[in-house]
């Protein structure tokens, strides 16, 4: 039986301006799961997660048609409370983008943006989330340095637990190894794995072999398109679509 869904899309077509990035893309993404999208440069994916916490709402002259629904709630339904979706729903980036602060004040800020001045429930809500980011036993001694002073790997694993502080129900992540070397790689894969008990996940990755270490659900997109979308072992293994063997062969792409 699958798991539950936890967002559903249905006949999704996305435009920047007269160009349609984005034609009749349908998916339901599961609770509490690893969702991979995978396919060329420009086929789509990181479109496709930016609309689920409406992040392509910054472009000007973007619009997007159909349904994305989550938990029950239409996403893109004009009273919908777009910043109380975005603490929902959070986003990891390709690059770790950490503020030019110390560690404690980049964890702090999407607390006190929130209203929360309650400094001990704050010191208590950093120490819990860089422990679940498996930060906090490396950097414990150095909360109040700068940031800017990590090493890639710890700044993307901070960006993690910045997105943790503010209990998020859905993690998405942009290629979020895509600047890492091997061992960071590992840790991030080791800790979505840990994660998916408590979040669901959504994952763009260049990287085939990420996808089918981490994933349990995989969606093949190609110039816009969804081709295929299944678990994870099955695609891998008897793919529906002569499109998505030859992708997986390496014979495109």
């Amino acid at each position: 039986m699958a798991p539950e869904v936890k967002i559903s899309a249905k006949n999704i077509d996305f435009f920047y301006g007269k160009t349609k990035a984005l034609k009749d893309i349908s998916m339901d993404i599961h609770a509490n799961q690893v969702t991979a999208l995978i396919g060329p440069s420009g086929c789509g994916k990181s479109t496709f997660i930016r609309l689920l916490n409406r992040m392509n709402d910054l472009i000007p002259g973007s619009r997007v048609e159909g349904r994305i629904v989550m938990d029950g709630m239409d996403i893109n339904h004009p009273r919908t409370d777009v910043v109380d979706l975005r603490r929902k729903v959070g986003m990891v980036f390709q690059k770790p983008n950490p503020f030019p602060k110390s560690v404690y004040d980049n964890m702090a800020y999407g607390l006190i943006i929130n209203g929360i001045r309650d400094k001990s429930f704050i010191e208590q809500r950093v120490i819990t989330s860089l422990k679940k980011a498996a930060l906090y036993e490396d950097i414990q001694e150095r909360l109040n340095d700068s940031a800017l002073m990590l090493s890639g790997g710890q700044q993307q694993r901070l960006c993690i637990a910045r997105c943790l502080v503010v209990e998020p129900e859905v993690i998405l992540f942009d290629e979020p190894c895509a600047s890492l070397d091997p061992i960071s790689t590992r840790k991030i894969e080791e800790l979505i794995l840990e994660l998916k008990k408590d979040y669901t996940i959504v994952i763009v990755t260049h990287n085939m072999q990420q996808a089918a270490r981490v994933s349990d659900y995989t969606a093949f997109m190609y110039l816009g398109e969804l081709i295929e979308y299944d678990r994870t072992e099955k695609m891998f293994t008897v793919p529906s679509e002569r499109m998505t063997e030859e992708y997986l062969s390496g014979k495109f792409g």
